[in-house]
């Protein structure tokens, strides 16, 4: 299968400071790839570069095998690469409807008379939400009043209803309870199902394991690992995650000094 997004060596510097260093990994269509790392580990870098925010200084960065060079954003959406972060970017006060389609909003008439066509919006986000299995009781209602979970439901069927190919995802379940989490990984894997390559940004390997077809583990800006899913269980994930290596090598260390 060929890979909607690949990055091969790809390293970023700020001044001085190396943020990534020869990190390389692969998005399919129909495939979750996990990012996982502590803060500082890269995590942010990568994204950003991968979003159009940020350009790369070493390595290639691969579209549907073209090497690609964003100059910003739109660029990265353009190509059907959404991205999602943390914040989500919704306003607070707006309906659920106005927040999805933001600034792309359907309208009626033509030149000055122009107006909002909210009876076409409100059925659209209904559908669009539907489609997903997303069941809110008023689109109408304020993006504010859902739950956090609930919120980046809503951010993933936009991604996918504005024809996106990749997904990005920031952390999406970084201040839910276990409940709301497993509510949104539900709807990363259909969004999987429905044939996106999905980039899943986490530090938690519990949440990651269960939808993901393939990790990256980052740890200062280096790829500690690089594993499919067959080849790694959740209990080594784990001790990876925690510096398995280093507890390994500063037992031996202490054993060596006995």
């Amino acid at each position: 299968m060929n890979a909607l997004l690949e990055v091969r060596e790809i390293g970023k510097r700020y001044g001085n400071v190396v943020a990534l260093r020869e990190v390389s990994t692969v998005v399919k269509a129909g495939e979750v790839t996990c990012v996982l790392g502590d803060n500082g580990a890269g995590k942010s870098t990568l994204i950003k570069i991968l979003a159009g925010v940020h350009q790369h200084d070493e390595g290639e960065f691969l579209v549907e095998g073209a090497p690609v060079r964003f100059a910003s954003p739109r660029e990265a959406l353009d190509r059907g690469i959404a991205t999602v972060y943390q914040d989500l970017a919704v306003v607070p006060l707006m309906s659920v409807w106005r927040n999805f389609f933001l600034g792309s909003e359907p309208t009626v008439g033509f030149g000055p008379f122009r107006a909002l066509d909210r009876r076409k919006g409100r059925e659209l986000t209904k559908k669009a939400l539907a489609d997903l299995g997303i069941d809110l009781r008023d689109v109408e209602q304020p993006v504010g009043t859902l739950s956090g979970g609930e919120r980046q439901c809503v951010a993933i069927a936009r991604a996918i209803h504005f024809g996106a190919k990749v997904l990005i995802l920031d952390e999406p379940t970084a201040a839910l309870g276990v409940k709301q989490a497993g509510v949104v990984l539900k709807y990363v894997a259909q969004a999987r199902d429905r044939g996106l390559g999905v980039v899943l940004i986490t530090h938690n390997p519990h949440h990651a394991y269960p939808v993901a077809d393939r990790f990256l583990l980052l740890k200062r800006g280096t790829a500690l690992g690089s594993y499919e899913k067959a080849e790694i269980e959740l209990p080594e994930l784990t001790r990876q995650m925690a510096g398995g290596a280093e507890l390994d090598a500063l037992e031996h260390e202490l054993r060596q000094a006995e």
